[in-house]
Order: structure tokens, then C-alpha cells, then sequence
């Protein structure tokens, strides 16, 4: 299939990389054909601290840049990486090699920080919509799952974040494919207090 760079920071919100990871890892596992690859990145060796507490060691540095799917996921940590600029030199450069950019949640503030999402329609985390629109050169759109624009996906937050992986997952390989992961992950929303009863 691909090679799938995740990266995380400090403040990383944990579903918005745990998500896309459980997707692409399950894909990984069903294909059996040793064609996958999932790495975490990150600009340290050591533990990065999440946006809830979890702490998780990344599988490789900034050093590594070829990937074909990258994403990009949200958290709280996103304001203080969106004024790193050897970070988002990174993603910059990083992106340009990649057949798909995707991020969860805020995360779409560091492709825009980077310039990646410049003059595209993404989305973000709804509570973000607004901070998004207003540093300009951007189309977002809310009250949607995920968004593509050209090989930019954007998606809301959290575990929107699992749907754009399978839709990403549909285009490596086929749609079929992406609804047998989505079947061996169990992934069947159907919140509970969706409707008043």
C-alpha cells in the first residue's frame, strides 16, 4: 500500500493520530503483502506528552521525509507548533513529496501555518472553524466529516479523523478494501445520545 507517516507533538490530541493509526496499521495487517509501512514522527527521540496525559515514543525524527500519506493530527499543541518554524519547514517540504496530506482536527492549522493549505477548502474541529477563516487565504467549511481538495484531506476532529483514513485507505487500494478494514476494526458509529429518546 504505502508508506504512512503520523506525526505528534507535545499537546497531540491522542484519537486524532490513535485513529488514522488503527486504520492504516489494520490495513496493514489485512493485506498480509508486507507493503505497508506506519511510523510515528516526531521533532524529539524521546516520550512525547499528550494532550490527555498518554505518552508515546515516536518511531523516527524530522531526519525521515519520505512518506506517501502524511497526517497531521490536532491538539492543543498545535498552537505552540504552528510558530516552530523548522517544523513547518519540515512539513513543507515533506508534503510536497506525498501523494495525500491529510490532518484531524487542528492539525489544519499547521498545513496552513506551512502553506499546504493555502488557497484550498478544508475543515477543521468546529470550535476552530472561525480562528481557521480568519488567517485568510482559505475555504472552510463546516458541518462535514472531511474534506478533500485535491491530495489536501482535512478532517473535523477526533474521530473524523477515522473516516478520512478509510476514505484514504479506499484510494490506495479500492473502496472494498477500505469497508474490510472498516468491518475488522469494528467501526460502526452509532453514538448513543445522538437523539433525545
Amino acid at each position: 500500500m504505502a508508506a504512512i507517516g503520523i506525526l505528534i507533538f507535545e499537546g497531540v490530541e491522542e484519537l486524532d493520530f490513535v485513529g488514522p493509526w488503527e486504520v492504516f496499521t489494520a490495513a496493514a495487517h489485512l493485506a498480509r503483502d508486507g507493503s505497508d509501512s506506519v511510523r510515528l514522527i516526531a521533532a524529539t527521540d524521546g516520550p512525547v506528552r499528550c494532550a490527555k496525559g498518554m505518552r508515546v515514543l515516536p518511531d523516527c525524527g524530522l531526519a525521515e521525509s519520505e512518506f506517501d500519506v502524511l497526517v497531521v493530527p490536532g491538539g492543543i499543541g498545535t498552537r505552540s507548533a504552528a510558530n516552530n518554524q523548522a517544523l513547518l519547514a519540515w512539513l513543507a517540504a515533506t508534503a510536497a513529496k506525498c501523494q495525500w496530506v491529510s490532518s484531524v482536527c487542528t492539525g489544519a492549522l499547521l498545513l496552513h501555518a506551512c502553506g499546504v493549505a493555502r488557497g484550498r477548502r478544508v475543515t477543521t474541529h468546529h470550535s476552530f472553524v472561525e480562528t481557521l477563516r480568519a488567517r485568510g487565504e482559505v475555504t472552510v467549511l463546516e458541518g462535514v466529516r472531511f474534506v478533500r481538495d485535491g491530495n489536501v484531506v482535512t478532517a473535523a476532529g477526533v474521530s473524523a479523523g477515522i473516516d478520512m483514513a478509510l476514505w484514504i485507505v479506499g484510494q490506495l487500494r479500492d473502496p472494498a478494501f477500505a469497508r474490510e478494514v472498516q468491518r475488522y476494526i469494528e467501526y460502526h458509529p452509532a453514538p448513543p445520545y445522538s437523539a433525545e429518546l
